[in-house]
């Protein structure tokens, strides 16, 4: 059986400020894009059977730069909602509400289009994407692609490792970079995290195999 590989799109302008970014459709920066195309050498030997990807343009383009093809877009995939504290950073949320903590406490109610997400909530739609991800894995020995959001990444790991949504603040997980899920004796583990090359490293020619889905 193959590996998820978990990739985190490149900088956006509210990523490098700490702003939180969920439905704002922000593109990448320049250095967003090379993030991106640094991906490529990682991937070039990996045998990648389905790349699932957020419905969102940083993240399709991620794809695009990094040389995944074909994707299928996810809708679950899609970052944390965060409500009211859409371009809002954690600092800014600190002076109105100490203490706060995204991981346990979750976000304000936004407008009705855009309510936010508990950390259950986000964990259930983590759950639905591993099933739909591991039964790509179990029937082949490819790898599966995920390219999505910090937060959002995170949470699933900690639910592909068995752990509470909550858990996800264990897994800091830079732009622009590579991490990998697999087996141990058959239990779920970290087998690389927070991969990445330098930027102008030379860039061999993806080499990533996309079967049709």
């Amino acid at each position: 059986m193959g590996e998820l590989i978990l990739i985190r799109h490149g900088e956006t302008t509210w990523s490098r400020s700490g702003r939180h970014t969920s439905y704002t459709d922000l593109p990448l920066t320049g250095q967003g894009e090379g993030q991106a195309r640094a991906l490529a050498p990682l991937l070039a030997e990996r045998r990648i059977g389905l790349t699932l990807v957020s419905p969102l343009a940083r993240a399709r383009r991620t794809a695009e730069l990094a040389g995944l093809d074909g994707p299928r877009i996810t809708p679950g995939l899609h970052e944390w909602n965060y409500g009211a504290y859409e371009g809002v950073t954690t600092a800014e949320i600190h002076r109105t509400r100490p203490g706060w903590d995204l991981w346990t406490d979750g976000v304000a109610p936004g407008p009705a289009e855009q309510p936010g997400e508990s950390p259950e909530e986000v964990g259930r739609r983590a759950d639905g994407v591993l099933d739909e991800a591991l039964e790509a894995l179990r029937s082949a020995d490819d790898d599966v692609a995920l390219v999505s959001h910090g937060h959002f990444l995170r949470v699933l790991t900690a639910r592909y490792l068995g752990l509470a949504p909550a858990a996800g603040a264990l897994f800091l997980l830079a732009t622009g970079t590579l991490s990998r899920l697999g087996t141990e004796h058959d239990r779920p583990v970290i087998t690389g995290w927070n991969l990445a090359l330098p930027e102008s490293a030379p860039h061999p020619a993806p080499r990533a195999r996309q079967n049709a889905a």
